[in-house]
């Protein structure tokens, strides 16, 4: 990580937000905010944003012909994920799936994180090392 500052003149950046497409905004939004426990900032047809002043965000834009990712199937491969972290992966997955997540049977190291859907059916994990 370069921690210089940027130089003379050049643009300050920051990181504002991560932005998924899905069918429905509004889905997405109850199942993250929940989870997360971050309010809606910004509402409208066609996006969601959930935040809190001075903190990035997490946003749902609805895409007309959006495609569910078929992971771990490679015919329409996840795009991004989040990694969450957790005390304790069987209540969190239980959690989780009581909410709306889907945990597909097919788990790459389930002793130390585990794969589950959103109701988008973007991967995310949890795991107790983060």
């Amino acid at each position: 990580m370069n921690s210089e500052a940027a130089p003379a003149g050049a643009p300050a950046f920051r990181y504002a937000a991560v932005t998924f497409d899905c069918a429905d905004p509004a889905e997405m939004a109850r199942f993250y905010g929940g989870l997360l426990g971050l309010p809606v900032v910004y509402s409208s047809d066609h996006f969601v944003l959930l935040g809190r002043e001075g903190a990035p965000g997490l946003g749902f834009n609805r895409l007309a012909d959006y495609r569910r990712p078929t992971w771990p199937d490679p015919a329409q491969e996840k795009q991004a994920h989040i990694e969450l972290g957790v005390d304790d992966l069987d209540d969190a997955q239980a959690h989780l799936v009581a909410n709306g997540a889907v945990a597909p049977e097919f788990q790459p190291s389930p002793d130390r994180w585990r794969v589950l859907l959103d109701p988008a059916g973007h991967p995310f994990c949890i795991s107790t090392m983060v």
